[in-house]
This record gives structure tokens, sequence and C-alpha cells, in this order.
């Protein structure tokens, strides 16, 4: 199993949602971010003012998967979340060593 988290822009959650639904994803869980990478934050003039923004909005999206859905995953994620722009995103796969459903006990691919 495999843990794959991405970092996107907020306005596209809902079509990375759409394309993990499309691809057989049951459930995720979506966390309001803040971060930086290139981009390195931006200026914004706010009443006259420079003002420099280091941490922009990100949503980080974590899903839990078998290890031949992977790819299938990444592929939805970096059609759906691409813009061509800075600040697209990034995609993070882990190993997942275990999971338990909480209600009902299952362990492994059962319980994801």
């Amino acid at each position: 199993m495999k843990k794959i988290t991405a970092i996107i822009k907020p306005f596209k959650l809902d079509e990375v949602k759409d394309a993990l639904v499309t691809v057989g994803i049951g459930g995720m869980t979506v966390t309001e971010v803040k971060g930086f990478g290139e981009q390195r934050g931006q200026t914004e003039i706010y009443r006259g003012q420079e003002l420099k923004v280091d941490f922009l909005p990100k949503l980080k999206i974590e899903v839990v998967v078998r290890d031949e859905q992977v790819d299938a995953v990444v592929e939805a994620i970096l059609k759906s979340a691409y813009t061509g722009k800075i600040g697209d995103g990034k995609i993070f796969i882990s190993p997942v060593e275990e999971v338990i459903r909480i209600r009902t006990k299952e362990r492994g691919e059962r319980a994801i």
C-alpha cells in the first residue's frame, strides 16, 4: 500500500476530486495548508503598501491506495491539477505499513 500526498492550488480541488473518483478512489483527506516552493511567495499591494506574502494557500490531499492503483492515481492528479504555471504543486508517494479500520478492526487492503 502507498500513501499519495498531493499539494495543489485550492481552485483545482473539484477537478482533482472528480478525477480521483473516476479512477476508483472512494475516500480522501483534504487539509488547508500554506507554503512556498519555487514561487518564494508573492508581493501584493494593500492600501498603497507593498506586502510580501511568504506562505501561499494550498490544499493537501491524502489518499491511501493499493500498489496497483498508484500509477492511475498519480496520472489523474497530474492531469487535473495542471495549470502550467509555477505553484501547480507536488506529489509525494510513501509506503504504508498497515491500515486499520477503527469501526470493524479490518486490517491491510481490506481497511482501505
